[in-house]
């Protein structure tokens, strides 16, 4: 309820400054909300100062993609602002997405069912906050007035309440909250293919895998740098812009829409793959075209996932999709569960280094740590921002430990027969086999939609005003996931996308890039050590992502060939 206040009175202000001739009254109270925010805590909801391309205070949030913030909040489980302001005046600034094309007339409390939060914090004055909320819903003229209202148009007894020094809407997740939110985003599919690195670099890509763990909790504390060197920033592509202008925004955001993009082709190849183990024998024959159970099952699995890239309402696939930590650890009790009491036993010791191998573990190892493009968000979330270092400590620590776990027991129970994923290597007559597979098919399917929304998302806001139907909208998602079947069965090869989706995106998205903005956006306050650190962590990033993007594309030419 304190999102919809809060949100409410940030977003007139910002009607307001689009006007040529504003009120003397009211650029002094937003001066005053200025100065209170920079005395406090840095709240997203402050009037935000100009950022480092000199650029007016609100072009972070006023040019594309607009709607980054709401739909990462959506995929990551983040404590997120209620969407109610989709009511407003501001709605004209989101015109042109799926949710304005949905929801128009819908009242804004319909709207704001979009997206619950996962991790919903409990308040002492919640009914209190609920009766604030009807009396701000019941005044119509105030949630959709006709044209941009000025805090001097609205009643007095209908203002929503100052924010003064307390914590922004956005800051309402807890330490626990944080971690929980930061383990789901880092433990995704990569976790399968962890004993799959260890057969292709050998023991010692474990280094691997530790150092790049900690480099990823550097580059984070970098990206809250970054935050908080400008008031107004809130997502990565608002660093990019910071640091690089309209271009590095644009560029930005491509970049991690591809990278979103790469992950529901996985999950493609992903359901495929476990299906087809599980049901070897299904295949069907169509106008005298046989499909094999691959096949089969990226198509089915497509058709399954496409009608929820059409809801309307993706709380229930928001909450289940929470789940993604329970089954992560499900998984690795599963493994560690057959190997000691089903007796498969841990029993290779496999190579020390294999060099080789190396390009394609450190693409594995580094699709790990790509969860760079929502740690802004958690940031942005939090009540205590100051815990944000700690936090990203615990959730990236926490899930090392699982990924070195899998690694490690799943090579040593099967050598150097591991597959790409390791629950192709399960015995197929075990319970326990049975539970981890399902559980591994369950969780992509219940992700696809919230995955491919931002994307979406991001390409609705470019269809003009007219093109706004809802039938348009549901074309282009069907589109889009359409695209990701057909990418899915021309490289069907788990392992190798991961790597190359590692090499080339995620160094950029993780490693490269936050430096580089750091660098560019406190160029006069980084001390020389800072610079050497950086420098290094690029140096090294360009590396990796050079060697391991042209051994995956390598590795996928030979495969056709």
């Amino acid at each position: 309820m304190k999102s919809l206040l809060g949100e409410e009175r940030s977003f007139i202000i910002e009607s307001d400054d689009d006007d040529d001739e504003e009120d003397p009254a009211h650029r002094d109270a937003g001066a005053a909300d200025e100065d209170d925010g920079s005395s406090s805590d840095s709240s997203s909801c402050a009037t935000p100062r100009a950022g480092g391309d000199g650029s007016h205070p609100n072009s972070y949030t006023n040019q594309w993609p607009q709607s980054y913030r709401q739909s990462i909040d959506i995929l990551s489980s983040v404590q997120s602002p209620s969407l109610s302001f989709l009511g407003t005046p501001t709605l004209s600034r989101l015109s042109n997405s799926f949710l304005n094309s949905s929801f128009r007339g819908k009242t804004p409390e319909i709207i704001s069912n979009l997206v619950k939060p996962l991790l919903r914090p409990t308040t002492s004055d919640e009914q209190q906050q609920q009766q604030q909320h009807e009396d701000i819903r019941k005044s119509s003229q105030y949630l959709l007035p006709s044209k941009k209202p000025s805090l001097q148009q609205i009643p007095e007894d209908q203002k929503a309440p100052a924010i003064g020094h307390g914590p922004s809407p956005y800051q309402q997740c807890s330490y626990t909250q944080g971690v929980m939110n930061g383990i789901n985003v880092l433990c995704g599919v990569g976790i399968l293919s962890t004993p799959y690195a260890i057969k292709q670099g050998g023991w010692l890509g474990l280094v691997i895998l530790c150092v790049f763990a900690v480099l990823a909790w550097y580059t984070g504390v970098l990206l809250r740098r970054c935050l908080d060197s400008t008031e107004g920033l809130q997502t990565y592509p608002d660093i990019g812009h910071a640091a690089f202008g309209t271009y590095g925004r644009i560029a930005i955001s491509i970049i991690l829409y591809v990278e979103l993009y790469a992950c529901c082709i996985e999950y493609l190849i992903l359901e495929s793959d476990n299906l087809s183990k599980l049901f070897p024998n299904v295949h069907i024959s169509i106008w005298g075209l046989t499909l094999n159970s691959h096949v089969f099952f990226a198509i089915l699995t497509t058709l399954v996932v496409m009608p929820t890239t059409w809801l309307r309402d993706l709380t229930c696939l928001s909450y289940i999709s929470a789940g993604g930590v329970v089954a992560t650890i499900l998984l690795v009790i599963c493994l560690f569960w057959i190997g000691v009491v089903d007796d498969v036993g841990f029993e290779h010791k496999g190579s020390t280094l294999n060099l080789p191998g190396i390009p394609i573990a450190i693409g594995l190892y580094g699709y790990c740590y790509s969860g760079h493009g929502v740690f802004p968000n958690i940031y942005s979330s939090l009540k205590n921002r100051n815990q944000f270092p700690s936090i990203l400590f615990t959730c990236i620590g926490l899930s090392t430990i699982l990924f070195a776990a899998t690694a490690v027991m799943g090579y040593k129970m099967f050598g150097e027969s591991t597959e790409s994923q390791f629950t192709l290597n399960l015995p197929q007559n075990l319970v326990v086999s049975k539970i981890a597979v399902w559980a591994t098919v369950a969780n992509p399917i219940t992700k696809y939609a919230l995955t491919i929304t931002p994307l979406a998302m991001s390409l609705e806001e470019l269809l003009p005003r007219s093109q706004q139907k809802y039938s348009n909208i549901i074309m282009l998602r069907s589109a889009l996931v359409i695209s990701t079947l057909i990418v899915a069965l021309s490289v069907p090869f788990f392992a190798l996308v991961m790597a190359l989706v590692g090499s080339l995106l995620a160094m950029l998205v993780t490693y490269i890039l936050p430096c580089a903005c750091f660098l560019a956006i406190l160029k006069t306050k980084v001390a020389w050590h800072q610079v050497v650190v950086c420098s290094f962590i690029i140096v090294v990033g360009v590396t990796c992502a050079c060697v391991g993007t042209y051994s995956s594309i390598s590795g996928i030419i030979q495969n056709y060939s």
